[in-house]
């Protein structure tokens, strides 16, 4: 008799497929299928329900795979299926990189059908070493939502920012190079290339242009003349283009701005957002001097349920924060490259955090600018980097321990 039903659930769009197996890898039933809406698991729940009165089993283990957004409704279904309360019940969200290895281990000759990944998903559940999902990751998931959608909105104005650069190079050739603003999408920059071709700029006066730069700039500058003579040597300099192919490039060029600047305006929107749902979640990341909220709302959102790591070490694993070492015989290769083999969104965050810290933090400052000086290349990347690995060592002992942050905190 069985005493534990490990139940595969291999989800698509359309369907959820099902194997359930005992203790021992004996199939208890026939593979089923069910529409993948909530009418289908509520029958399929029943199935297990049914299936686990009949074998006189209290342990239910459900498994399906993390395959992005399609898992995520069935899990959350299953966690708070009224029907599955009588029971001892586990829900597992497993890694698809873990089920396509343990795949392996069945040799070539499994064919790829639904039923077989379910059997699969079923099999790796039985063999166990896995973290089930909790109340305490629910928590967090709406919050990843919106963290996530961060992290394409910023990949997104990236994308626009190097389109407008070309587009600046071609009308402007040498704006860029000669760009007497520290940022070309600054507020006045952006005003002058929307207003004024280079030759339009080469004949207006001094006086004129600073005026311009000035009223755009909110009175900021103290050198607008310096900056409106330095353009206008600047545009004296650029290539000329022919009239069609200016007309096009300031078309182009107008509506990537319009792009970028909605971009600017939806993340600024979005982090005042993620701001008020971090406040509804006990933690205490934010007592860190100079680590924000959106940052601190992006760790958390991905580590979840911060009990899933036994230490700093698999925290850092799970964001790919760790290197690979080449060694042969007696050499030892200096340089290691990033795993970079984690949750990408966890990285990101961290890196964001610590590029901040490394400004605002006493601590953090002293430990990037050694981390920097011990080497001669790529050492900004390198130290920043390296601070945030030392950051996954602090987030890591508070969230362990819900201690607010008084200087080194040691794990």
């Amino acid at each position: 008799m069985a005493q534990v039903i490990f139940a595969g659930i291999d989800v698509s769009t359309s369907k959820l497929d099902i194997i359930c197996i005992d203790e021992n890898g004996n199939q208890l039933s026939p593979a089923r299928s069910f529409p993948n809406n909530a009418e289908g698991a509520n029958e399929l729940i029943n199935a297990v329900v049914s299936l686990a009165a009949k074998s006189n089993v209290s342990q239910l283990n459900l498994g399906l795979e993390a395959t992005s957004i399609f898992s995520v409704p069935l899990r959350d279904f299953l966690m708070d299926a009224p029907q599955l309360k009588p029971f001892s019940v586990q829900v597992y969200e497993i890694n698809p990189s873990l089920v396509a290895g343990f795949k392996k281990a069945f040799g070539s000759r499994l064919p790829k059908t639904d039923a077989i990944d379910a059997y699969i998903i079923a099999e790796r559940l039985r063999f166990g070493h896995l973290t089930p999902y909790s109340h305490e990751a629910s928590v967090t998931a709406p919050l990843r939502q919106l963290t996530r959608l961060r992290l394409h909105l910023v990949d997104l104005l990236v994308e626009e920012k190097n389109r407008a650069l070309n587009l600046i190079f071609l009308r402007f050739s040498n704006y860029k190079q000669d760009n007497p603003f520290s940022n070309a999408f600054g507020k006045a920059s952006v005003e002058v290339l929307k207003e004024f071709t280079p030759d339009e700029i080469a004949q207006i006066s001094v006086e004129e242009l600073a005026e311009f730069i000035q009223s755009h700039g909110k009175n900021r500058f103290a050198n607008s003349e310096e900056i409106a003579s330095a353009l206008k040597q600047a545009a004296r300099r650029a290539y000329r283009l022919n009239s069609k192919m200016q007309q096009v490039c300031e078309i182009a060029l107008s509506l990537t701005l319009q792009n970028i600047e909605h971009l600017k305006r939806q993340i600024k929107s979005l982090d005042k957002v993620i701001s008020r749902e971090l406040k509804a979640i006990p933690q205490t990341l934010t007592t860190v001097k100079g680590l924000g909220e959106v940052s601190a709302a992006g760790i958390i959102a991905e580590i979840g349920d911060i009990k899933r790591f036994k230490n700093e070490a698999s925290l850092a694993q799970y964001a790919g924060l760790t290197w690979t070492r080449y060694q042969s015989g007696d050499f030892d290769a200096e340089e290691r490259r990033l795993t970079k083999s984690g949750n990408k969104y966890l990285r990101y965050y961290l890196v964001m955090a610590a590029n901040s810290l490394r400004v605002h933090n006493e601590e953090y400052k002293a430990y990037y600018q050694t981390k920097y000086q011990e080497v001669q290349k790529h050492q900004h990347k390198r130290a920043l980097v390296l601070t945030a690995r030392k950051l996954v060592r602090l987030v890591f002992a508070l969230l362990s321990k819900g201690q607010i942050y008084k200087g080194t905190v040691r794990s």
